[in-house]
């Protein structure tokens, strides 16, 4: 078949074949979590009945079903409660599938306790302890069990399968690195950009989607030629199957890597990162790279340079280490995955040319965790454009756009739901202003893993003509909640990662000219000048965030003040164009003299670790 049609027809073939390849590896590898993953990616009013239905049923007889359907409704303590009725009672295969509900729900010591009632024979116990195992960051005791398993020849199917991906990824940790043969004489094209990336529009609505879209935009804009790569499998893996090679986005276009035999380990797919991005830049001719974070993709960005001899620019978007981190105990600080993980963020950070990031505090735990206090981190802060950048209008025409009520107090936020955001501190808030402040109304825009347990707190506590979720939005209508709140509230946990990253949210609240309520973290005060544009409220502290909301419900002129201040700031300080200029800048430094790493070589994981203590 020829022409677009035929294209077309090779597309959704090959779409429908990952698909179906991606399902039954995780279904025979990881049946619990990839069932999770699909309930939480499927419309609400799918997945409820199903998990209602799943709730209902006796727990002496299916145990580990209700336990998924109470934990799909967000009931945890119900949940933990059922699978724990399922101990020295139910038969072994009941116990370790109830095992591996509690391990996704994140119940450690039920998981544990479960597990040290079976017998090391039992069918599938391995693959559940090295889940653990992997969970806690052992990863060479995740793949030391699995081994075992194999070599008594007792592992199952999914164990053979498990263990190949946990080595690889361990291998990944470790000193792995993808091979490209250099490239004889490439003539770059000038002022052309390769901008590598996990996911993007239109496909993921995410903030730092919308970051990559935004700045470069910026950078087209600038007199670039821009184009946007992502990582092999996306947007297919997530659900998308109807995705097309590429996508243009105003004007930006978005290629897809989407090879018919999709590599099954992650070694094997940086493998394929690296080759099918080598052959679009000869494509496209870039004269420099970009990539972001995490070192997956630096691996494979660094390579394709190395091979056409330009120069590379590594932006860290988060600190996903301390990120993982974060939702452990705090020995997983000492585990050998965040050790080996910081050490190849390390490598990738000693060996690009440029290093950017989102702020100062950012760039101080950058240089740290790459060892070297000297390390130059130049600034790309989040910004606005577009619609926000635009007359804002009253707060009451927003409000019919969105169907927000008119007269309430609206205060909320629109984020991604996850536990360091701190939502249930916002939810206890709403529930103490609400007895001084009848009107009060949080609207909560996203989605995310926190959101059933969230509204559970809700419905406990009774508020629940307090609180409206609103679900993902588009990302054209989300400026318009943003522009409905009296109070855009960020209520951030006290986490390494929330003291270090700044979001891109509450730029674009007070760009909207919105009053600003936020954690008070060195992150969050980078944009938020208390008593000036906005105020700060210590973190995890329901009582405090309460008042502070109280404050501005009685004061509508501070609540102005506030807004018009923030707006001012917001427009002078945070805007894409601003951040764009900057970047072509150092593009133009790079490209402008023969690229040299910062250093000689790449140091080995174990030099990086000497290095860093």
């Amino acid at each position: 078949m020829r022409g677009p049609s035929g294209q077309r027809v090779r597309e959704l073939a090959t779409n429908a074949w990952i698909t179906a390849s991606t399902v039954a590896h995780h279904i025979t590898d990881d049946p619990v979590v990839f069932c999770l993953q699909v309930s939480r990616r499927l419309p609400s009013r799918v997945v409820r009945p199903v998990a209602q239905g799943l709730s209902r049923l006796p727990a002496s007889r299916f145990p580990a079903a209700r336990g998924t359907g109470l934990h799909i409704l967000g009931n945890d303590d119900a949940a933990a409660a059922t699978l724990r009725s399922a101990a020295g009672s139910a038969g072994v295969a009941v116990r370790r599938r109830c095992a591996e509900v509690s391990l996704t729900m994140g119940e450690l010591p039920l998981t544990e306790s479960l597990l040290s009632e079976l017998p090391a024979s039992t069918r599938g116990a391995s693959a559940t302890r090295a889940r653990v195992n992997w969970h806690h960051g052992d990863v060479d005791g995740a793949v030391g069990v699995l081994e075992t398993a194999r070599s008594a020849g007792t592992a199952t199917r999914g164990e053979r399968s498990l263990v190949k991906r946990l080595s690889a990824e361990r291998d990944l940790l470790g000193s792995f690195e993808p091979e490209l043969p250099a490239v004889g004489t490439y003539a770059p094209r000038p002022n052309t950009v390769l901008y590598a990336v996990t996911n993007s529009l239109p496909h993921t609505a995410s903030g730092y989607a919308q970051r990559t879209h935004s700045l470069l935009s910026a950078i087209k804009d600038e007199g670039w030629d821009v184009h946007a790569v992502t990582r092999p499998g996306y947007p297919v893996q997530v659900g998308k199957v109807l995705a097309r090679g590429t996508d243009v986005v105003d004007g930006i276009p978005y290629h897809r890597i989407l090879p018919l035999n999709l590599a099954p380990t992650a070694t094997g797919r940086v493998q394929q990162h690296a080759d099918a991005l080598l052959r679009l830049a000869l494509e496209v001719r870039p004269s420099v790279l970009h990539t972001t974070t995490h070192y997956v993709n630096a691996l494979a960005v660094r390579a394709v340079a190395e091979a056409l001899c330009i120069p590379w620019t590594y932006e860290v978007r988060g600190l996903l280490a301390d990120t993982w981190a974060s939702t452990r105990s705090p020995e997983a600080l000492q585990s050998t995955r965040y050790d080996r993980f910081q050490a190849r963020e390390a490598q990738a950070l000693q060996s690009a040319h440029h290093v950017v990031t989102l702020g100062t505090h950012m760039a101080d735990r950058v240089r740290e965790i790459a060892g070297d206090s000297s390390l130059s981190v130049h600034l790309a802060p989040n910004g606005v454009g577009g619609q926000f950048t635009d007359e804002p209008g009253e707060k009451v025409s927003a409000r019919r756009r969105t169907g927000l009520p008119l007269e309430r107090f609206l205060m909320g936020t629109v984020t991604s739901v996850v536990d360091y955001e701190g939502l249930d501190d916002l939810v206890r808030a709403v529930d103490i202003a609400r007895k001084s402040v009848p009107s009060i109304l949080a609207v909560i825009v996203g989605d995310g893993v926190a959101r059933p347990g969230l509204q559970q707190l809700v419905s406990d506590l009774g508020i629940q003509d307090h609180v409206k979720f609103c679900g993902r939005v588009d990302r054209s209508e989300a400026v318009e909640y943003f522009r409905s709140l009296d109070v855009f509230v960020v209520p951030r946990k006290d986490r390494t990662v929330t003291r270090a990253v700044t979001p891109l949210k509450p730029v674009e609240a007070l760009a909207s000219r919105t009053a600003v309520v936020a954690s008070d973290l060195p992150a969050l005060r980078e944009v938020i000048d208390h008593g000036v544009t906005g105020l700060l409220t210590p973190p995890d502290d329901p009582e405090s965030l309460a008042a502070a909301l109280l404050e501005l419900a009685r004061d509508p002129e501070i609540r102005e003040q506030l807004a018009r201040a923030g707006r001012e700031w917001a427009l002078k300080n945070r805007t894409w164009a601003v951040t764009a200029k900057e970047t072509v800048t150092r593009y133009g430094e790079m490209t402008g003299r023969t690229p040299a790493p910062q250093n000689d070589r790449i140091l080995t994981p174990e030099e990086t670790r000497e290095r860093q203590s």
